[in-house]
């Protein structure tokens, strides 16, 4: 088993799980291609891969717009003369109370938790069908197979995820396509997500748990890598993520 010359498109890789990632893909032997929307960050870490001796490219990346991830998809295939893995990790975390109604920060979820992710399997469908084979891998949250206080909005993309990654896996298993999906839930993860939050009681919450408990995204990246090199007849399809501390 192993991530040898696969080429894996990665959003949201500018920092955290998607950084981890393409550096550990990357030491491996895997082809990896950047997206996020921060260009300065792409360049650094493509630049840090290389100098390890790892392949790596990237392009800016919106995952709320389409040709965004169509143009991702098209640098893989003519960087690296190929396509296995989407790796859709982009996403937001402005947790508040629905009484809240920060309504604009709820479409923001729904447009990059979901619609993002939604935008990366149509980029990769047709070249997985054609081919018949590839892999979905894509970054639900503990949130996303329970429910949390604060976390309605948050929580209702990413059980809208799994669903969407399930029904992929078995429509393709119909299809003969062999496409695989992974879905992960990662609890508390030390990322920059915390930062996208504007309710201060929920943002006082969740940085006080992720301080006493958080881990780093390498704990994902981990599991990323294993995920992937995994023989094409077999599907490890979901994985949750806890710190060992976390109750």
């Amino acid at each position: 088993m192993s991530v040898e010359n696969k080429v894996i498109v990665i959003t949201g890789a500018s920092s955290g799980i998607g950084e981890a990632s393409a550096k550990l893909l990357a030491s491996h032997g895997a082809k990896v291609v950047l997206g996020a929307r921060r260009e300065s960050r792409l360049q650094a870490l493509v630049n840090d891969i290389e100098q390890q001796g790892g392949q790596a490219a990237y392009r800016v990346t919106d995952v709320t717009n389409p040709a965004d991830l169509n143009a991702l998809v098209a640098l893989a295939k003519t960087k690296f003369g190929g396509l296995d893995v989407i790796f859709n990790n982009a996403g937001i975390m402005p947790t508040s109370p629905i009484s809240a109604l920060k309504t604009n920060e709820w479409n923001a979820m729904i447009d990059v938790n979901l619609k993002g992710v939604l935008n990366g399997v149509a980029a990769v469908m047709p070249t997985f069908t054609q081919q018949k084979h590839g892999q979905i891998i894509t970054t639900s949250s503990v949130a996303g197979i329970k429910s949390f206080v604060g976390s309605g909005v948050y929580g209702a993309t990413k059980f809208a995820v799994r669903n969407l990654m399930e029904v992929i896996r078995m429509e393709s298993a119909q299809e003969h396509t062999n496409i695989r999906t992974t879905s992960l839930y990662p609890a508390a993860i030390n990322t920059e997500l915390l930062h996208t939050i504007t309710d201060a009681n929920a943002k006082q919450g969740m940085n006080k748990l992720y301080e006493s408990v958080g881990i780093t995204p390498d704990a994902v990246a981990r599991v990323v890598d294993f995920a992937v090199a995994q023989p094409d007849d077999v599907n490890v399809n979901e994985f949750t993520i806890y710190p060992t501390k976390q109750g």
